[in-house]
């Protein structure tokens, strides 16, 4: 059977490319692209010759056939995306699944993401995050995705276009309330990548007065936690040392959920378990 490699390439700064990649990609028979003339920019650069195929949304029903009887030919093709992660907000579900189900290895071949370099230097949780994509286009749809997510306690990432930056910040200071945290990621990678990092309301200030141009990754703060009473946080120790949970563990997930320092709940189950065993 035939290998699939999933390939991530640079998002910008065409150095972002790890040894790996550059070695499966010029090992491989082919390499099916979104964007060919994208790609062929990186490969030239590298001096690699690998054929490339046109993939992408509007042909993949008529491709994906193509590139299981040659990877059933014993191939080796690799996928790759216009740029970073192949699979995130670009096409290539259907091919991976498909390649699956023939019975066909998928090695993924990591390297760079928008999504992680924005929330690692954004300055906001990095432990617990949920990647949301484009938002719908139209106001309303747009509001009640946001609405969806406006209660969870988990850092939110976007991606959004410079024609709809400002609407979408507007939304989400009515949505999420115009002093939650927000870090606007511009052009990452690139020569004039920039960090906003402040409140919604200052953010959407500040594009109002200067028209958005090129890439957005957004990543905003998650609801803030309500701090559980002493009560509360006894109850849920004690069913956790029923259920068998060691402190350490049972601390962890507690300090998450309670917004409670972990060293204070670990001391406090401590006491509880030995008040119980006496």
């Amino acid at each position: 059977m035939g290998t699939l490699y999933l390939v991530s390439t640079p998002i910008g700064n065409l150095k972002d490319i790890t040894l790996r990649a550059l070695d499966v990609l010029r090992q491989v028979a082919w390499i099916a692209a979104e964007d060919t003339r994208r790609t062929r920019v990186l490969l030239q650069h590298y001096g690699i010759a690998t054929p490339l195929i046109s993939f992408h949304e509007h042909n993949q029903d008529r491709r994906i056939p193509q590139l299981l009887r040659r990877l059933a030919q014993g191939e080796e093709g690799a996928l790759v995306s216009d740029a970073g992660t192949p699979l995130i907000n670009d096409p290539g579900f259907e091919l991976v699944r498909a390649a699956l189900e023939a019975g066909h290895r998928v090695v993924p071949v990591p390297g760079p993401s928008a999504v992680l370099a924005a929330l690692v230097a954004s300055g906001l949780p990095a432990e617990r995050f949920l990647y949301l994509g484009y938002l719908p286009r139209k106001p309303g749809p747009r509001r009640r995705a946001l609405q969806e997510v406006a209660h969870l306690p988990f850092t939110l990432i976007f991606l959004e276009t410079p024609q709809r930056l400002v609407d979408t910040l507007e939304d989400m200071a009515a949505v999420f309330g115009g002093e939650r945290r927000i870090a606007v990621a511009h052009e990452l990678t690139k020569v004039h990548e920039s960090f906003l990092r402040t409140t919604l309301a200052d953010a959407l200030a500040y594009y109002r007065q200067h028209p958005p141009k090129g890439e957005f990754t957004l990543v905003v703060e998650g609801a803030p936690q309500r701090r559980w009473t002493e009560e509360e946080l006894d109850a849920a120790i004690l069913e956790g040392l029923a259920r068998g949970e060691s402190p350490k563990t049972l601390a962890k997930a507690l300090a998450q959920a309670s917004g409670r320092p972990r060293s204070d709940i670990y001391r406090r189950i401590l006491a509880l378990r030995e008040r119980e065993e006496d």
